[in-house]
């Protein structure tokens, strides 16, 4: 199970994610979001073995690339509605691709969605609402107990430690994100409830392996 710490502005923040083994940590490079940051002070935040990923919402495939290279990042998350050429040009490989189930009623337009992109894309990031992120809100995570996606895909929308498990026991993401519920104010994490996020998250696997038996 894959865990991504977003909206990171601070380098305790940074540090107690990597300590607690987070795999991704994210930067969100949208000027109008209360967790923006400048590509020259996320490239100062060290971040140990964690993948580097740039939230970018307004930008194109030139300026990621620019953020990308300044910021140090590995990937770019495509939050705003970017064009598969936008992403073909930043690289598939790099590319994790939000996608917004809200916006699509029946199954078989979220599906057909994610064909468009799955060419695109290393990774999808299913969000809550209809557009933006950060807000808190959920997903019905049992509309998702059945879902099957061309690629892997994280889960994301108002996860928290009270209920990162229940959402993972309605639905079966390859990863969680983190990031407005654990925080005390945008872009400063609560280290005992990143912990505590992060534990629920091994309970839930634990869980898991324990009924495949």
């Amino acid at each position: 199970m894959l865990i991504k710490i977003c909206g990171l502005t601070r380098q305790e923040d940074v540090d107690e994610a990597a300590r607690l083994g987070a795999d991704f940590c994210g930067f969100v490079f949208h000027s109008g979001s209360p967790r923006h940051i400048a590509p020259e002070q996320a490239a100062r935040l060290k971040s140990g073995s964690m993948r580097r990923v740039g939230v970018f919402v307004e930008q194109e495939a030139d300026e990621i690339l620019r953020v990308m290279r300044e910021a140090r990042l590995d990937f770019a998350q495509l939050h705003g509605g970017q064009s598969v050429a936008c992403a073909r040009a930043v690289g598939a490989e790099r590319v994790i691709r939000a996608i917004w189930p809200h916006r699509h009623p029946h199954r078989a337009q979220l599906h057909a969605e994610l064909q468009r992109h799955a060419d695109a894309c290393a990774c999808f990031l299913l969000d809550a609402g209809v557009a933006g992120g950060g807000s808190g809100r959920r997903l019905d995570w049992r509309k998702l107990g059945e879902f099957k996606a061309p690629a892997p895909w994280l889960l994301v929308g108002g996860l928290t430690a009270d209920n990162v498990r229940q959402a993972l026991s309605q639905c079966a993401p390859d990863g969680v994100d983190f990031n407005s519920g654990i925080e005390d104010a945008p872009g400063q994490k609560n280290a005992c409830e990143m912990a505590a996020a992060v534990a629920a998250v091994a309970q839930a696997k634990a869980m898991g392996r324990q009924d495949e038996r």
